[in-house]
């Protein structure tokens, strides 16, 4: 099976890149990228063609479509605090980007399993989310996703395309970036303590996420992709492993070997106050499914990230004390 990653020299692209290539059953692997916030370096090793380009490019997408099973699509403008930045610019890649590649598929008459988000659940109180919950989006991202799932599922209704479309839940692990304005909560987290600077965290730390690990999270998707699951609602990509931001500071912290630096600032605009999921269904599809536990995750990330030469440079994380503002 030949199989195109969009976004596939970002975070989870191309640790499912890897993934893909490990099987014996896949054959070519494609990953499409425009390389604005993913990297070539991600790559590297990996029996992967990595072709550089945009999924708002129809005739580029039309061209690696060709001789290609099945796509991943997994390409996206993503960040809350960067679609309140420029809304327009995530509608752009999260939708329109997404009917484009809908459409070269069914061109090509291929298969397409697609990212989503948690976030779509939005001001949604009720815990855990499960799919049947109304949709209630907090930011133009989280409106975004809900246009990507949406349209996904509208081309398996409306013209038989084989769709499935997953609700990620704060996916984390190695090659997900730091040291950026938009860095998610982990990585931005290990960058702080390794270099001994405060860890920021916005609001009290109380909000809660289900954090979910990358390598995981690449596994299911490509059992979806060889097993051909399809499914005709969104479906949840999490455990319902519900922690307190504090805590995940704390246990790395406690991994990386210096008391947690906690800054305390204001509590951002879109973002949810609590987040879990109901993973009956994914389970249901995937009943072979294996989480790695949190501790685990952390421990085999805070390791890769000791691996990157800007902080096999620096010093020993030193004793720290804890700042709350």
């Amino acid at each position: 099976m030949n199989v195109l990653v969009t976004g596939g020299a970002g975070f989870i692209g191309a640790n499912l890149c890897r993934e893909l290539a490990s099987r014996p059953t896949v054959g070519k692997v494609i990953a499409l990228d425009d390389l604005s916030t993913g990297f070539a370096a991600n790559l590297v090793g990996v029996d992967a063609e990595l072709v550089e380009g945009s999924i708002l490019d129809p005739d580029l997408l039309d061209s690696v479509v060709a001789g290609m099973d099945a796509v991943v699509h997994l390409a996206a403008r993503p960040s809350v605090p960067r679609s309140l930045a420029d809304p327009v610019a995530s509608h752009h890649v999260n939708a329109t980007g997404t009917v484009y590649v809908l459409e070269a598929c069914r061109r090509a008459g291929l298969p397409v399993v697609a990212a989503s988000s948690s976030s779509v659940y939005g001001a949604v109180p009720v815990l855990p989310k499960h799919e049947e919950l109304p949709t209630q989006p907090m930011s133009p991202y989280a409106a975004s996703k809900l246009a990507t799932e949406s349209y996904a599922l509208a081309y398996g209704a409306s013209f038989g395309l084989r769709v499935l479309a997953f609700r990620f839940f704060n996916v984390y692990g190695p090659l997900q970036p730091a040291g950026h304005a938009y860095a998610a909560v982990i990585p931005a987290f290990i960058d702080a303590m390794l270099r001994g600077t405060p860890a920021r965290v916005f609001g009290d730390g109380l909000q809660t996420r289900d954090f979910t690990y990358v390598g995981t999270v690449v596994r299911v998707l490509a059992d979806a992709v060889l097993r051909k699951v399809a499914y005709p609602g969104p479906v949840n990509l999490a455990f319902g492993t519900r922690v307190p931001l504090i805590d995940i500071a704390q246990q790395l912290a406690e991994i990386i070997g210096s008391p947690a630096d906690i800054r305390h600032e204001a509590a951002r605009a879109g973002d949810v106050r609590h987040s879990q999921a109901a993973d009956g269904l994914l389970r249901e599809l995937f009943p072979d499914v294996a989480q790695v536990p949190l501790p685990r995750g952390l421990a085999e990330t805070v390791r890769w990230f000791r691996t990157l030469p800007e902080y096999a440079e620096l010093p020993p994380a030193k004793s720290l004390t804890v700042e709350v503002g």
